[in-house]
Order: structure tokens, then sequence, then C-alpha cells
């Protein structure tokens, strides 16, 4: 292990990504330093980390000591100065603007400790591109946290063309340090989880469209077949068709015509179905739950 619980880390952004990021150090020992520019989003993470770790503690799966000591370990900041002060591992979770994150990277890197390691969460831009605007981008590398950040084991560590071994190794232990499995990327698109998310769910829709199987009979075989957690239409209307179609595009863009979006997902889009967040997608929602036997039917389409 070649990282120490000494280590300080920041984690910018208080969305809903930083907020799961943050409390993962925070509760594993580290000390952890949120930093957004607004007040109120930094309140509202602190809140939710509270009522993560209160959770924890009545599911018995933390101790009280262990929340106490997780929140003594958090900090919340809306100073960059401070927030990136000798700051030894700092990972941003800001919007996915490449001018945006090359702004934030700037500034902290100015107050970091000398040799830190920059993470980005992004999954949709280049970590190249990102670390062109650094005097070291040997120590930018890629950590694709997923979410729920407490619940999800998976980091996906992204290598850059300049990612050294030893930023690779070191970002290794700090994936390990927090109780998360690391795999390695190169940097490509769709890297490897939304690519194959997207294709899964792009047939799925291919599947219902052309009449194979109803909406539910499709997300079973996934879940009782394969012993996924979730099907894929399911999972579709969780993440948004909208940005199912924006990931699938880019993949056609760079990848070529297997990724070709299937034409219901561009119709349901259009019509406003966007899945959970608007209350209808594949199936439809009534006060954030599923309505059964909603699902599609291939008569319908």
């Amino acid at each position: 292990m070649t990282v120490s619980k000494d280590s300080i880390v920041t984690v910018a952004g208080a969305g809903l990504m930083g907020t799961g990021i943050a409390h993962a150090f925070a509760v594993s020992g580290f000390p952890t330093r949120l930093f957004d520019i607004s007040d109120a989003q930094l309140e509202k993470a602190k809140s939710s980390i509270e009522h993560t770790l209160e959770g924890g503690v009545r599911l018995g799966k933390l101790e009280r000591t262990e929340a106490d000591a997780a929140l003594n370990n958090l900090s919340v900041i809306s100073d960059i100065s401070v927030a990136a002060k000798d700051s030894d591992l700092f990972v941003e979770t800001v919007s996915e603007n490449l001018s945006i994150k090359h702004a934030v990277l700037q500034d902290a890197t100015k107050y970091m400790k000398p040799g830190g390691i920059v993470g980005t969460n992004t999954s949709a831009l280049s970590v190249t591109e990102i670390a062109t605007v650094l005097d070291d981008p040997s120590k930018v590398v890629g950590m694709h946290f997923f979410n729920p950040v407490h619940k999800m084991k998976l980091v996906e560590i992204v290598l850059g063309i300049a990612t050294s071994e030893k930023t690779l190794s070191q970002t290794k232990d700090y994936c390990e340090a927090i109780g998360k499995t690391s795999i390695v990327v190169n940097e490509s698109p769709g890297l490897t989880t939304s690519r194959m998310s997207a294709m899964m769910g792009n047939e799925a829709m291919w599947m219902l469209q052309e009449g194979t199987a109803s909406a539910e009979d499709i997300d079973t075989a996934l879940r009782m077949g394969f012993n996924h957690p979730m099907g894929p239409l399911e999972l579709g209307d969780m993440t948004g068709w909208d940005t199912r179609l924006s990931v699938l595009k880019h993949l056609h863009s760079t990848l070529g015509e297997k990724f070709r979006p299937c034409p219901l997902i561009i119709k349901m889009v259009a019509a406003g179905r966007h899945g959970r967040k608007t209350g209808h997608g594949v199936y439809k929602y009534e006060d954030g739950k599923r309505v059964p036997g909603s699902g599609l039917k291939p008569s319908l389409i």
C-alpha cells in the first residue's frame, strides 16, 4: 500500500457523485474536504452524508463511533485555496464541460501537495485532454465511480496518454483503501461499463420495437437468466433515455454502426418520455414507483 490514511483527499463538486465519493473517503478514515462554490449545495451534501451514515448505523452496517469519526473526517469548504491546500488526492466531479474542468484543476494544482494526484470522475470527456492544461499530466487519471457510491463497488481507472505507472499504482491503492474494486481501462469512448450498458439497452429497445417480447419479459429475462439486479429497460428508465440517447449518438459517431440508436429511443425522447424523472419512460411511474403492468407492449409501438 503506497497511500496513507493521513493523505488529504479533496473532492470538487458537491453534486450526487461528489457527495458519494466524499462519503466513501471520509468513512474509510481519510481527512476529506468537499469543495463547491455553492454553500447551499455543500449543506445539502453534508445532510445527505449524515443521512447515509445514520442509515448505516440503523442497519447495523456501521458502529456509531465509525459514523461519528466519518463526520469528524469531513469538511465542507467553498474556497478552493483552502480546500485544495496540501491535498494528496484531488478528485473532480464538476460539470462535464472541458473548460470548467480546466479552470478548476488549474486553480486546485496551485495549492495541492507537490506530486499529488488529480483524479477525474468523467465518463464522457478525454482524460488526456483534461490533463493538457496541467504542468505534470502524468499525475492525472480517470476515477470513474458509480452511483450510489456507498453501494457500488467498482471504480474504472482510466489511463490518459501521459498517466504514469506510479499514478496508476497509487490510484489502485486509494480504491482498495476505500473498499472498491478497480479495473484499468485505456481511454476509449464509453470506457467498459457505459459501452456495454448502452449496447445492452439499445438491443433491448430493438427487441421491444420488433415485437420479440414485452418490456416486462425482456427485463425479467436479464434479471432471472443472467442474475442482473435490474433489467436493461428498467435501467434505461432510471438513467434517463435522453442521457442514453446522447451516449449512443457519441458511440455511434466514434465506434460505428453497431451503436446506431434504436428509433424507439429517439421517438420516446422526442415525446418527453425520458423515464423515472418525467414519470414515464418504457414504464409509467407514480410517486416515484413503477406502475405494475405499465410497460410498453409490442402491439402499442
